[in-house]
């Protein structure tokens, strides 16, 4: 079988798999569908990810080991993962094909010839490793900033190089000492010294992932699981709705029609992970070369190149995406794979400039800083940022999630949403609780969200923990928030009209929210008896709608004398009143009384020891709009700077 055959139906496979395993997400948890299947598996494979969660936590979660048979395999047989394994790969081979099947070859070949602009994707790992790395230079000018001797090695680095770059001046140093290299390190202990100066905890302290937005499989995951699917409502028992699903699906859709440009152009020229496969792959002994340096140039392996690798020049070895198309189309068959090196000739590194790479790396670093100025992790953190069950500490949730959308499509209540904007830029598309959204509130009996969490940001829950059960009854109950009424909108505290819905679907028990009985005055409601009996009295004032009071939530109640108490209207007329004869008047009251209808009203209150911030009042409210009880992050269990004071 050819090799091209092998390598498709690897990519067939591979892709299969990866849409099963969304599909699992999306019908349930039977032992068919969710429990048992790997579904981030292709996530635990990406060394992206276990790169950018180490360098911003200090941490690998177990899964991620996978990573390690990746890059072993990219190290020793080449980007075998983005030709054979990627399913996004798979989707822009495809399409690439789709656009430019029915182009000349010359044309194809010529679509398929190396662009420096392909540097591209370096710069933007550069970035987003820099990011990361941020809270590793805290570290490290921090340790050396707070010792005398660090200060003092410092300075000496600074007066050598100095030195030596007079000497370099008079021509009194031996040749292997390049001014470049004075250079070089004269300005890495004058970075050291000033980053020693200048960064702090609060800004510096913590690294920032990054990696996920363009990171292809946390990419792929979440614009098929929360786009694609979504929109495919028809594969669901219930309806799906994700805020910002338009950006997601926009950014999903532009990337795939960038083929129409180029084939595979968004591994080409963006795709952070096939940056690092292209710096590792320096040094791999199995290669993709030609046997002989001289050929008729025909243009055929260029012309189905699928990484712009140059296969009929000097090869460019950290483009190649191992399709094997140029093996397969040579007809003189020149082209080999093994760990024979090309006789005419390789580029083993990359095509950037190192100038450009440092200055990338450390613009990335100083993101971070300036990302962290608008406090959204410290003092101005926002309480509309509630995070699902599990979550870690913000700062520590930040570090580890990847964006990739998991937790949102297993959650069966639809409430947990990607977030945009409201925890700053790098929150994007992290998960947030929307209550108003989906068929309920969180759910007490449900943990699916902590448990596919790839990364380790949602720890991992127990039933019997989150409700603070058996060996967790002394920490109580995994609190995500805490519920408060808004006196303006409440329909009982600002429109007099009954409703306890709130209390009714509360799940704890004790109910969090309990309401006490008050009975407040109708409007034009006090008028004035013109002739009564022991259960009727016909009143004076404006007319009132019949049956309107016999609902049980009014009384009618004395004014004048010393029976004012209040007595419940069980049906009415125009201008009559009548009251159950069980609690009737001992003498009818007399003429020109005066009487006031009231209304019986329960007001809710919350109470923040038993709240748990489920949200199932918020998402029952009858109010439509901004609902008249809502859950903020305030006495939340994952962050005790979030406790409510009293």
């Amino acid at each position: 079988m050819k090799i091209v055959i092998v390598r498709r139906i690897s990519q067939v496979f591979f892709f299969l798999l990866f849409i099963w395993f969304c599909f699992v997400l999306v019908l349930g948890d039977r032992w068919y569908q969710l429990r048992g299947w790997p579904v981030n598996w292709f996530l635990e494979l990406d060394p992206l990810v276990a790169i950018g969660t180490v360098l911003t936590s200090g941490q690998l979660y177990g899964g991620l080991l996978w990573a390690v048979v990746t890059l072993v395999l990219t190290v020793f047989l080449g980007r075998v993962f983005c030709g054979w394994v990627c399913p996004f790969g798979t989707m822009h081979q495809f399409l690439g094909w789709v656009f430019h099947r029915n182009k000349r070859a010359p044309e194809k070949a010529e679509l398929n010839k190396y662009r420096p602009a392909q540097a591209i994707k370096y710069y933007i790992l550069a970035a987003m490793i820099g990011a990361a790395g941020t809270g590793l230079v805290y570290q490290i000018t921090s340790y050396l900033g707070s010792r005398k001797w660090g200060w003092i090695t410092i300075a000496t680095v600074i007066v050598i190089c100095v030195g030596l770059l007079v000497a370099y001046r008079f021509r009194v140093l031996p040749s292997f000492l390049k001014r470049r290299y004075i250079m070089w390190g004269l300005g890495f202990a004058v970075a050291v010294g000033v980053l020693s100066a200048i960064v702090g905890r609060r800004l510096w302290g913590d690294g920032l992932l990054l990696t996920g937005i363009l990171d292809p499989i946390p990419l792929v995951y979440r614009s098929v699981t929360l786009f694609v699917l979504g929109i495919g409502e028809g594969l669901t028992q219930m309806e799906r709705y994700y805020v910002g699903a338009w950006l997601i699906g926009t950014f999903f859709i532009a990337a795939l029609l960038l083929n129409a440009i180029a084939p595979r152009f968004y591994c080409r020229f963006i795709c952070p992970l096939g940056a690092l496969f292209g710096l590792l792959v320096r040094w791999t002994p199995w290669r993709i070369g030609k046997t002989q340096a001289r050929c008729s140039q025909c243009g055929l392996c260029q012309k189905d190149c699928e990484g712009a690798s140059d296969p009929h020049g000097r090869f460019r070895v950290s483009e190649c995406v191992m399709c094997m198309n140029c093996l397969h189309v040579c007809p003189r068959d020149l082209i080999k794979y093994g760990p024979d090196r090309s006789a005419s000739g390789e580029f083993n590194t990359p095509k950037i400039d190192r100038r450009g790479f440092i200055i990338t790396l450390g613009a990335g670093v100083l993101s971070v800083p300036a990302l962290r100025l608008t406090g959204l992790t410290g003092p101005n953190w926002s309480p509309r940022v509630i995070r699902p069950p599990g979550a870690l500490a913000e700062a520590e949730f930040l570090k580890r999630c990847i964006k990739c959308g998991q937790c949102m499509k297993i959650c069966p209540s639809n409430i947990i949403q990607p977030a945009l904007l409201e925890a700053g830029v790098e929150g994007i598309w992290t998960p947030i609780l929307n209550f108003r959204i989906g068929t309920s509130g969180c759910q007490l009996n449900c943990v699916a969200c902590s448990n596919v969490c790839p990364t380790g940001a949602l720890r991992p829950l127990t039933v019997e923990e989150k409700l603070g059960r058996g060996k967790f009854a002394s920490r109580g109950p995994v609190k995500l928030g805490t519920a408060s009424v808004d006196h303006g909108r409440c329909l009982p505290w600002a429109k007099d009209t009954p409703c306890i819905v709130c209390q009714e679907v509360c799940p704890v028990t004790p109910k969090a929210i309990y309401v006490r009985e008050v009975y407040r005055e109708l409007r034009d409601g006090v008028c004035h008896v013109v002739q009564a009996t022991n259960t009727e009295i016909v009143v004076d004032g404006p007319q009132l709608t019949p049956g309107k009071l016999g609902s049980g939530d009014y009384a009618v109640r004395l004014l004048d004398g010393p029976d004012q108490r209040h007595r419940m209207i069980i049906n009415n007329t125009a201008n009559v009143i009548m009251i159950s004869p069980l609690d009737g008047w001992d003498v009818p009251p007399r003429k020109n009384t005066r009487v006031a209808i009231e209304l019986r009203l329960q007001l809710p209150y919350v109470d923040p020891n038993l709240c748990i911030g489920c949200g199932m009042c918020e998402h029952e409210c009858p109010v439509s709009g901004l609902r008249a009880i809502r859950v903020t992050a305030e006495n939340e269990s994952r962050e005790k700077r979030h406790a409510l004071t009293f």
